[in-house]
């Protein structure tokens, strides 16, 4: 037996987590922080209006991730099953067209937005005050995206070839470079919201290139050649397929984004949106972690549930759930102890800083609850229950979300828009215990290693 999959067979689950999940949690912090340093440079040096305008870009920035988990995770996906098939050079065609696919969004995407950059910013909530911010940063964001779409869209095939460390690496050069030119375009030379969109865009730059250049160096399982890059759209339609639940998600989280944004410039203007933008990147800055654990937990789901081992399947969700609730649990004792301090360390306008603290409160209310829910609904998709897994994903972002984000701000006003996503929550986890309930009862009744075939494994995972 390979030495890897009889660590995932043998090894102590809490030492297997730890070692899955700590690349991942570190690219994902690092990838959020300079998000949030970001925010934070722009917030004290060009003031909170800057704050207002980098909001209003959520909606296209969203689009744009979408579309980069579609090329990402679709041939990253079909790049694993190629090389697990020993379909070497099959890959490499899925490399090349993955290439060629972020180029044609990049500009098709890129291209469309500024055409109508004007009124679709005014559309998600830009008043006349904010609306040039988010169109300096949007404008030079849309011209280099080709770097964006590259440097993480690609990165998904570093890991898919078995360089997870690699893969890691990509995000810390990016993230570190932004994090100084930050320092250097907006703190030292007073270049605002230009100056932080340039360091993002060069940032990418320099990504994309460290991992084109992997794809052409000998270190790299697959090699990139030119006369890969000619489109298969047998190639094409299924890596589509395969990256079409993530890319649902974040275009869901761009709807999000546009009706939160909407409500927040009605009842509480721009500071409101301001504030919505400290308080997305203190949540997102506090759930990287809970993702990273379900990077690191879905294969150690996944091979023992294939092994029937479901002992260990279980012992690898329930630590999952306990850590991921550990971490969050952190994250709502701070937010609730010390919300001005929070909102404080990304503006100093005094009226920010008061709807921004009390917004933080009520947006986390129900932390404790999230990472059970966000791990839970990832362990339907490590057993091969993927539409079960979307469900209950879209339970929380969109499902539940999207009405309340309409309805509540009629009847409560800013603080509407602040209760919609707790609430939202709360249902989902609801649903989700549920759910994971009866798949537990479910897994209890399947044949354990010792069985003589996988068969009721096997439909399980089919019947889905």
């Amino acid at each position: 037996m390979d030495p890897r999959m009889r660590r995932l067979q043998e090894e102590p689950v809490g030492k297997l987590l730890w070692h899955f999940s700590l690349p991942a949690i570190a690219g994902m912090m690092v990838g959020s922080l300079y998000t949030v340093i970001d925010r934070a440079f722009l917030g004290n040096v060009v003031g909170p209006d800057a704050l207002a305008g980098l909001s209003v870009c959520m909606p296209i920035t969203f689009v744009m991730l979408a579309f980069g988990m579609l090329i990402g995770v679709g041939t990253g996906a079909l790049v694993s099953i190629r090389l697990g098939q020993q379909k070497h050079a099959e890959a490499e065609v899925i490399l090349g067209n993955a290439t060629t696919l972020t180029l044609v969004v990049a500009v098709v995407i890129g291209g469309g937005f500024l055409l109508v950059l004007t009124p679709l910013l005014t559309l998600f909530g830009a008043s006349p005050v904010t609306l040039p911010y988010a169109k300096q940063f949007l404008q030079i964001i849309l011209l280099g995206s080709f770097f964006q779409y590259a440097s993480f869209g690609l990165n998904a095939i570093i890991r898919a070839e078995g360089n997870p460390r690699l893969a890691m690496l990509t995000m810390f050069i990016n993230a570190s470079i932004n994090i100084i030119l930050d320092v250097v375009f907006v703190l030292w030379l007073d270049f605002g919201v230009p100056g932080a969109a340039v360091a993002t865009v060069i940032a990418q730059a320099v990504s994309a290139i460290w991992t084109l250049g992997h794809f052409r160096s000998r270190r790299s399982v697959l090699r990139l050649h030119l006369k890969n890059l000619v489109p298969h759209w047998q190639i094409i339609r299924p890596a589509l397929a395969i990256g079409l639940s993530p890319f649902v998600m974040h275009l869901g989280a761009s709807v999000i984004s546009l009706l939160a944004n909407r409500g927040l410039s009605h009842y509480g203007g721009d500071v409101a949106v301001g504030a919505y933008g400290i308080i997305s990147a203190l949540s997102m800055l506090i759930l990287m972690p809970v993702f990273g654990l379900n990077q690191g937990a879905q294969p150690i789901v996944g091979y023992n549930f294939g092994a029937a081992n479901i002992a260990r399947v279980k012992h690898t969700l329930k630590l999952s759930v306990l850590a991921a609730t550990g971490v969050v649990l952190i994250g709502f004792v701070l937010v609730e102890a010390f919300p001005t301090a929070l909102v404080h360390a990304f503006a100093k306008d005094p009226l920010l800083i008061q709807v921004g603290a009390r917004g933080l409160r009520i947006c986390l209310v129900m932390l404790p609850i999230v990472g059970f829910q966000v791990v839970s609904a990832n362990f339907f998709q490590a057993v091969g229950k993927a539409r079960t897994a979307l469900v209950l994903s879209l339970l929380r972002q969109v499902i539940v979300l999207i009405p309340l984000l309409i309805l509540l701000p009629h009847v409560m006003g800013l603080d509407g828009v602040w209760a919609a996503g707790p609430i939202a929550d709360g249902v989902a986890s609801l649903l989700t215990g549920f759910a994971l309930l009866r798949e537990l009862r479910h897994l209890d009744a399947l044949p354990g290693p010792a069985a003589p075939n996988l068969t009721n494994v096997t439909a399980a995972v089919g019947a889905e």
